[in-house]
């Protein structure tokens, strides 16, 4: 057994069979030994014992801070000027200022996943029993949860082994947290390796999420086949009761199509959602409806459809109650993490409930029992619907033109508009009879209603677009495989090998929040890309929701075009947010299924062999939150690169690795011990693109890893040269850095690239068998 935990002290214990004095016991936790898989060096990582990997990758991926804010305000001694080398009361320099920041709001990301899982495991060891199996893929998974076990040495078998792995990750979070504090941590980069531990603990409290949604509640089990569902406005049959569920755990949206069934209801109401909770509602039950990401909540809603509106926890907007008391649709709140202000009503008799807030006594309820929340959704809204009739709030084409005539150009909505769209101009051309322009600002806009906090003149002009698209919005009818869930064991033996060397040219991760600069069909575009292009392409999240909302010439969705199996070519949508360990997982199952490597608790080989090997890049385009950053620093410590749109740089720092510096490329060969320099592959660790086409090229060039073979070389050579070439119009600078040996070169562009090689004064080098790591060193 192996055995990591607390030692507990007596001054005196008297039991049956004598009395003790200065008692010392172990208290540990017991991780179970297997023969042909021993554990490894690190069970249950503290802050400090992985210290030295995270090390290896800051000094080769350095911090580039971007401020976003020049002052320190977190204790009294301040507003601290950290400019120009100042040091606040307290010592901080500016460096380690924005890490500290980056590092607490990793914590809050992983808090809210955490928190997720902690609440949704003791739901359904509530309801289904602790000896539940963990089963996620049936008997094409036989590494259920590759993250946890990596990280803790554990393989949890059941829904009760979830708990121990929950006070590891709970334990961690608050040593974590505690480092923020004033007179704690002082150097930015050790900052930085607890940036990346708030980042795994984050994946292993996912991980825990899902595997217990997938297990008990039985969605698709790493489904290549999962069924399709609808997604977009029109799919919602508005001639029923409407019930809209919004945030991202599952349990009172599940309680809802339960009652439905139970009550011989089902098809009678429509269940629809907003984020993550519409992609696991639909993996229960494939009948359920996806309106779309996180920014369609206010037009939605403003458009009077929603019945019933219930909200569970994370990324919902927090007036949410305000704007459905407008449209006069009762609000469920059914999470203890956001009461917005209801009075409890959890130990009410429904029926009480249920008469309160069909006539409107109350507006809304506060109800943290699900299987009540089901009930009193479902009963609310067949009551309320003949009555409210579907009023909203999106005014009349005639309304909108009275509203743009107030417009006094003053700028004020531009200006507060995160993506700078020509709101004034819309509005004068709107004010004259024409809403095109209003209309055309329909996908650009994320929803973030700052322009109508910034009007003088209190112009409702998120209405204003949402009502100029109505006709638009109403016939939108997309399809959307629902969440397949984890990568099945036989997927990863059969491009294992392709991956690792570079025939597949990689796996592109599309992944968190709606905050794009030019709205989502930017992220089908580059889905698309590389779809066509052969590599694999998984998404989650609002990404994933995006990807959908878009048709080719003949009518079909990305994933109506695409199979939904991880292999070249493939198109998966893995699931809701707690969905994002099964693409980390992806890749640690090719170190262990393809390569072999011992995976429990040996956390910095697999990283190692990740980093240089497997040819994985993530892409939050529209992150927002900061989960998405906690997620994005989980997958950095692994070694698979992120790159964000325009918005990320408000996350105060880039990881970026500097190709001129030769030093920062050299690595071990694992065959003879020697250092070798490999070039910069991947060349950043987390970068921000400012335009869909910047990011087309640099994921292209970040999927490059040291262990390619030189055919898998020529052909990722092939695809980013080719897009460098469409969007730049000319081979890229840096080139020679990447052709390694003249069979790296792509046959069909031989005579270019050796031109441009011999320009350069470029050598042959060797390709090792690459490693950061001396003790994996063979030779």
């Amino acid at each position: 057994m192996g055995v990591k935990g607390v030692k507990v002290k007596l001054d005196e214990l008297e039991t049956a069979i004598g009395r003790f004095k200065g008692l010392e016991i172990s208290i540990g936790r017991v991780v179970e030994e297997i023969p042909e898989e021993p554990i490894g060096p690190t069970p249950f990582p503290s802050i400090a014992d992985l210290r030295d990997w995270d090390l290896k990758l800051l000094r080769r991926y350095r911090p580039f801070y971007m401020p976003f804010c020049d002052l320190c305000c977190l204790c009294t001694f301040g507003k601290c000027d950290l400019t120009q080398g100042k040091r606040g009361a307290c010592g901080l320099d500016m460096a380690a200022q924005q890490s500290r920041i980056v590092l607490l709001a990793c914590c809050i990301g992983a808090a809210t996943h955490i928190g997720h899982a902690r609440h949704l495991v003791e739901h359904l060891i509530e309801k289904y029993g602790r000896e539940t199996p963990i089963n996620i893929g049936e008997d094409a998974v036989e590494i259920d949860m590759p993250v946890t076990t990596l990280v803790t040495g554990v393989k949890p078998k059941t829904l009760g082994d979830l708990e121990m792995v929950l006070d590891y990750c709970e334990e961690q979070l608050t040593h974590l947290l505690s480092c923020c504090h004033t007179g704690m941590e002082g150097n930015n980069l050790d900052f930085e390796s607890k940036v990346f531990h708030a980042g795994m603990i984050d994946q292993i409290g996912m991980e825990i999420a899902d595997a217990a949604q997938i297990s008990a509640y039985g969605f698709p089990r790493a489904d290549p086949e999962a069924p399709f569902t609808e997604i977009g406005w029109g799919v919602v049959d508005t001639s029923k009761p409407v019930i809209l569920v919004i945030g991202h755990n599952v349990p009172p949206a599940v309680e809802i199509v339960n009652y439905l069934i139970d009550h011989q209801l089902y098809g009678q109401v429509e269940v629809a959602g907003i984020c993550c909770t519409a992609h696991d509602i639909t993996r229960y039950n494939a009948g359920a409806k996806i309106i779309g990401p996180i920014s369609w909540q206010l037009r939605f809603v403003r458009s009077g459809i929603p019945d019933v509106i219930v909200v569970d926890e994370q990324c919902i907007r927090t007036n949410l109650i305000t704007e459905a008391m407008k449209i006069g649709a009762p609000f469920i709140a059914a999470s203890e993490k956001c009461c917005h202000g209801l009075p409890d009503r959890t130990h009410d008799d429904p029926d009480a409930i249920v008469e309160d807030l069909v006539s409107g006594k109350a507006p809304g309820a506060l109800i943290l029992d699900p299987d009540k929340v089901g009930e009193v959704a479902v009963r609310v809204a067949m009551e309320i619907a003949p009555k409210r009739r579907k009023s909203g709030i999106l005014p009349s084409r005639e309304e909108v033109v009275e509203w743009a005539k107030r417009c006094r150009r003053c700028l004020e909505c531009r200006r507060a508009c995160p993506n700078d769209l020509p709101i004034p101009e819309a509005l004068e051309k709107a004010a004259k009879g024409d809403l095109s322009a209003l209309e055309a600002l329909y996908e650009d806009c994320i929803g973030c209603v700052r322009c109508e906090s910034a009007c003088p003149q209190g112009i409702p002009i998120h209405s204003l677009i949402a009502s100029a698209a109505r006709e638009r919005m109403a016939s939108e009818r997309f399809k959307i495989r629902v969440g397949r869930g984890a990568v099945q064991d036989v997927e990863i033996r059969r491009v294992g090998g392709p991956i690792v060397l570079g025939e597949i040219p990689g796996v592109v991760a599309l992944v968190g929040c709606a905050n794009y600069p030019r709205g989502g069909i930017e992220v089908a575009e580059i889905a698309e890309e590389f779809a066509r292009r052969n590599y694999i392409v998984v998404a989650t999240g609002c990404a994933a929701m995006s990807m959908a909302m878009v048709k080719d010439e003949e009518g079909q969705t990305i994933y109506e075009k695409y199979p939904g199996v991880f292999d070249a070519g493939g198109v998966l949508n893995i699931g809701s947010c707690v969905s994002n360990p099964h693409i980390a997982g992806a890749a640690i199952k090719i170190a262990r299924i393809f390569a072999k490597r011992n995976l429990r608790a040996n956390y910095e080989e697999i990283a190692d062999y990740i980093l240089n090997r497997v040819g994985a890049v993530g892409v939050a385009w529209g992150a927002m939150s900061q989960k998405a950053a906690s997620i994005a620093s989980g997958f950095w410590r692994l070694g698979v690169p992120v790159i964000v749109g325009p918005h990320g740089m408000k996350y105060r720092r880039m990881l970026l690795g500097r190709r001129e510096r030769e030093e920062d490329w050299y690595v071990y060969d694992a065959r003879t011990g020697d250092r070798v320099y490999v070039g910069p592959a991947p060349e950043h660790l987390f970068y921000a693109a400012e335009t869909k086409e910047e990011a087309m090229v640099m994921i292209a060039k970040l999927v490059m890893r040291p262990s390619d073979t030189t055919k898998g070389r020529a052909i990722k050579l092939t695809h980013w040269i080719d897009l460098h070439k469409r969007f730049y119009g000319r081979l890229p600078d840096d080139l020679h850095l990447y052709v390694r040996r003249k069979a790296d070169i792509p046959i069909t562009m031989r005579d270019e690239i050796m031109k441009f090689l011999e320009e350069k004064g470029w050598q042959e080098r060797p390709i090792p068998d690459p490693t950061l790591l001396k003790r994996l060193i063979r030779g």
